[in-house]
């Protein structure tokens, strides 16, 4: 058979490859998958010396799917040091294996291992865990490890400073001879140094230094929310202006927003890939000229911009490694000019801005997005404004016949405002309005006024406090525990309240999550009618 190939930037692979990878919004390749993918794909180890947030998951991910054709082993083992590393690994092989139906297999400890057993006796080609946990399967005979042909260990000096290397010696020792060995570590210790000679052969060295943030005029700032076009409009109709580069991950990103923009009456215009060079350079033209004041850009079509009074740069999509958030805050505050940095998340996306946060060494403060009543104050001032440089223009007339007419049945003020009403809305103003549902509705759950209250499956069966609780949901959403309301506790199950704020950003963390070794299922607690 055939395989059709495709381009992933410079990369040639495996057409479903690109294909997964495109889904994904990855449009090139970062440093060290462009260094590390010919490489592996020539079947070569290599030694990765690079930092979380540098692509590296994809760096071997991708030639590991594109290798595996046979379906009913275990192809592939993946050593992690923690158990959110394991998943977060497992999560993007699977979506880069997606459309070759291969499966990634997480298994670490803290969940119970009969359901990890369940999941590996219903397939998967690659398997990711901790140490601790892939020793007790393959004691148990759970895991079979003969027809491993790709090995990883990533974050080898993380696992070295966590006790694990005995571990991993062992675990070498069930993988077969004949394979092809991939480590990637941030440091390159002693013992590390020592695993490779004994466990590679001839490995090919691999190295990606990090970046970090040189623009400290840059404010940055996040928004949390499920409607991100919403929190876009709001922030312009509220009143911020000035040049603006928005951010999209995907060329349909780019373009579904400048239409959504549109159609709310701001000039907007997309920047990608699929422009003809004469498209391109008519829309950055009539941006440098100030004649466009929003320009919507994938990361790969803004690279080589140089544009100058960039007030704000907006992520629409959170970026995908932190190494390209640095690069796309950097298109403003330059100059010497200061800067804003607006980043927009989903409540699952939390953890994705805290390792941004971390490997970038920034901090990045919330905010809130402005509210009906900032949005319409605005709109108050600007009618003002305009109401009185027309009143003063005494350029009317046409228009007074009109009002005469309506003030047989109403008053002049009534007449005025909706004017006014008809002169901002256009026909939405006479459209009847519903109002819609949304996670601050959740009142009828029982919380307290300002309050979401949560159910949670694990209670004093499971030895559970209120400590445990408080800790675990503070730490995880990292919101403070004073915030944190009334807790209950009962023999299966348990009650959590929380500030309306958080809500959401609870409910994407502590999902699936584990406190005192059991997994948490959590949900709105609702009243029973």
């Amino acid at each position: 058979m055939t395989t059709q190939t495709g381009n992933f930037g410079e990369l040639v692979l495996e057409k479903r490859v690109v294909t997964a990878l495109k889904d994904m919004g990855f449009e090139e390749p970062s440093p060290i998958q462009l260094q590390a993918v010919p490489l592996l794909l020539e079947g070569k180890d290599i030694i990765g010396q690079a930092q979380t947030g540098t692509g590296k998951t994809a760096a071997f991910g991708i030639p590991i799917v594109q290798g595996i054709e046979d379906h009913r082993h275990i192809q592939a083992l993946i050593l992690s040091p923690t158990r959110e590393l394991a998943i977060q690994v497992a999560e993007e092989i699977g979506k880069i294996g997606s459309t070759k139906h291969i499966r990634a297999v997480p298994v670490y400890g803290g969940q119970p291992i009969e359901r990890q057993i369940r999941a590996l006796k219903s397939g998967g080609q690659i398997v990711i865990g901790t140490p601790g946990r892939l020793l007790d399967h393959i004691h148990r005979g759970t895991i079979k490890l003969d027809h491993v042909r790709y090995l990883v260990l990533d974050e080898a000096d993380e696992m070295l400073d966590m006790g694990f290397i005995d571990d991993i010696e062992e675990i070498l020792g069930h993988v077969p001879a004949e394979r092809q060995t991939m480590l990637f570590s941030a440091t390159m210790p002693r013992p590390i140094l020592s695993l490779t000679k004994h466990y590679m052969r001839a490995p090919q060295m691999v190295t990606v230094s990090k970046e970090e943030i040189t623009v400290p005029l840059i404010e940055q700032y996040y928004f949390e929310t499920r409607d991100k076009v919403e929190g876009v409009s709001r922030l312009l109709d509220a009143g911020i202006d000035g040049k603006m580069i928005i951010f999209c991950r995907t060329k349909r990103g780019v373009d579904d927003l400048a239409a959504a923009l549109g159609s709310r009456g701001y000039i907007a215009e997309g920047l990608h890939g699929d422009l003809s060079q004469t498209q391109r350079d008519r829309v950055m033209k009539k941006f440098r000229e100030g004649r466009l004041d929003i320009l919507i850009a994938t990361d790969v079509a803004a690279r080589g911009l140089d544009i100058d009074n960039v007030q704000y740069v907006i992520n629409y999509d959170i970026p995908q490694d932190p190494e390209s958030y640095v690069h796309r805050i950097g298109r403003t505050g330059r100059a010497g000019n200061s800067g804003v940095a607006l980043t927009f998340i989903m409540p699952r996306e939390f953890r994705q801005l805290k390792l941004i946060e971390r490997v970038a060494r920034t901090r990045i403060r919330r905010r809130e997005l402005p509210t009906t009543t900032d949005v319409l104050e605005h709109q108050r001032e600007q009618i003002v404004s305009k109401m009185q440089a027309l009143l003063e223009m005494d350029d009317y007339a046409d228009y007074m016949p009109i009002v005469t007419a309506l003030g047989k049945e109403y008053e002049v003020e009534e007449i005025a405002a909706a004017a006014l009403k008809l002169m901002q809305e256009g026909n939405k103003a006479l459209e009847i309005r519903e109002e819609k549902n949304t996670i601050s509705d959740l009142n009828h759950t029982g919380g307290r006024p300002g309050m979401v209250r949560f159910f949670l499956n694990i209670g004093r069966n499971q030895k559970v406090t209120v400590p445990d609780l408080v800790r675990a949901i503070s730490k995880e959403a990292e919101i403070p525990a004073r915030s944190i309301g009334q807790v209950n506790i009962f023999d299966k199950f348990s009650f959590v309240e929380v500030p309306e704020q958080f809500a959401e950003r609870v409910l994407a963390v502590m999902h699936k999550n584990s406190i005192r070794g059991y997994k948490v299922n959590i949900e709105p607690a609702r009243i029973r009618q």
